[in-house]
């Protein structure tokens, strides 16, 4: 059985020798490590940014490209293998398209930032689908051009493929589990993580489309995101007149959305993410800690003066002011310094990831000592002026 060129190219690969921070295409691409991942961004965008509808958006976009590129590759395959040479080189539709169409990877970026091959691939891919759709093809399962479905029998279509992104119908976005595919990388034999282990059939990608258009784009939708008007309504009629399910349907809406979540959201993913370690529950739980702390140093350390207390009892104020200080200076930096040495961030209260990132791991470390630094700086004056201001006994 003759190989597919395109299943034997690997998955994108994080880059270990970047540094600087990433931008928003490499975490989108999967080519970056924790805490500045994929997984990190949808966790962010969740509990944070309270936006995760828009991030779903994108990746049920580029699932949608990956659907329609894996549909095409067992076309190809099919022609290579089934269709002898001479009639191959005749055929038109079957051969020469999709020979023009090359190796299909999976560019997790907006338009713009593609070179012009894949530009071109992209126009040849969706051009194919344009001219396929209607024409019964589809590995013997064609449905036409699909406007038979409905909004219902879309959602639960896509619920056979989709290999990531399940979401309960009427849950808040903090009960939206993360979509598995984040938590595992593709495999090395397959062009990206999210492309379906079965057969795709011309109606899984009429059913992806109008997945996306009912759950995110028309008025009143399950999770409708904000777009310009004039965006909707050529997505709507593209989808609905004229039966297109191509990836250029949406490519106005995924760029707008990439651009959005560049400019709204990436820089305090980056802030959050690479210059400290802690969530916000965390943080405000060091803040309470903190003043509590310094209350108690505070109260104790007057008493101590106004009681005339020995110095050796005094030492005793080191726990209090040593604590309170820690707590504060970890909540104004959001960053816990002894953790972020230790290599752990936090993306979700209480639980703790490995900080894999090279670039990361050393901005974090220069962070935690200047916090270290400043809190043994503070701590020791205040500690230093109770013990050895004169007693008073009242």
């Amino acid at each position: 059985m003759m190989s597919d060129p395109m299943m034997d190219t690997p998955s994108p690969h994080p880059d270990l020798n970047r540094n600087r921070l990433p931008t928003l295409f490499e975490v989108l691409s999967r080519q970056t490590l924790a805490p500045v991942d994929l997984f990190s961004f949808y966790i962010y965008m969740r509990d944070q940014q309270r936006s995760v509808d828009y991030l779903d958006f994108w990746l049920d976009v580029s699932q949608h490209m990956s659907l329609c590129r894996h549909y095409v590759r067992e076309l190809r395959r099919s022609v290579l293998i089934e269709t002898p040479e001479l009639e191959k080189h005749g055929s038109k539709r079957s051969s020469y398209i999709l020979d023009h169409i090359g190796d299909m990877n999976d560019p997790s970026g907006p338009s713009t930032n593609l070179n012009s091959d894949e530009k071109i691939k992209d126009q040849h891919l969706s051009a194919y689908l344009r001219s396929d759709n209607g024409n019964g093809a589809g590995n013997g399962n064609g449905n036409g051009n699909g406007n038979n479905h409905s909004p219902q029998s879309s959602l639960g279509s896509q619920s056979n493929f989709q290999g990531s992104g399940d979401r309960p119908s009427n849950g808040t976005d903090r009960e939206r589990p993360p979509r598995p595919s984040f938590m595992t990388n593709g495999s090395p034999g397959r062009t990206d993580s999210n492309s379906p282990a079965h057969t795709v059939a011309r109606a899984d990608i009429r059913a992806s489309a109008e997945k996306i258009l009912y759950t995110f784009l028309l008025p009143g939708s399950e999770r409708e995101i904000i777009l310009p008007q004039g965006i909707l309504t050529d997505i709507t009629t593209s989808i609905e007149e004229e039966g297109r399910d191509d990836p250029e349907v949406f490519d106005a809406a995924k760029d707008y959305t990439f651009q959005a979540m560049e400019r709204d959201a990436f820089p305090g993913f980056l802030r959050a993410k690479a210059l400290g370690n802690l969530v916000p529950p965390s943080s405000f739980l060091r803040l309470c800690l903190g003043l509590l702390g310094l209350f108690g140093a505070f109260w104790a350390g007057f008493a101590c003066i106004l009681l005339d207390k020995p110095k050796h009892i005094r030492c005793w104020l080191i726990l209090p002011f040593t604590i309170g200080v820690y707590a504060l200076s970890s909540q104004q930096y959001s960053i816990d310094p002894v953790l972020a040495l230790a290599g752990l961030s936090e993306y979700t209260f209480m639980n703790w990831s490995r900080i894999r990132e090279p670039y990361i791991r050393k901005l974090m470390n220069k962070r935690a000592m200047m916090v270290l630094f400043f809190t043994v700086l503070i701590g020791v004056c205040l500690i230093v002026l109770f013990i050895f201001v004169p007693g008073h006994r009242l």
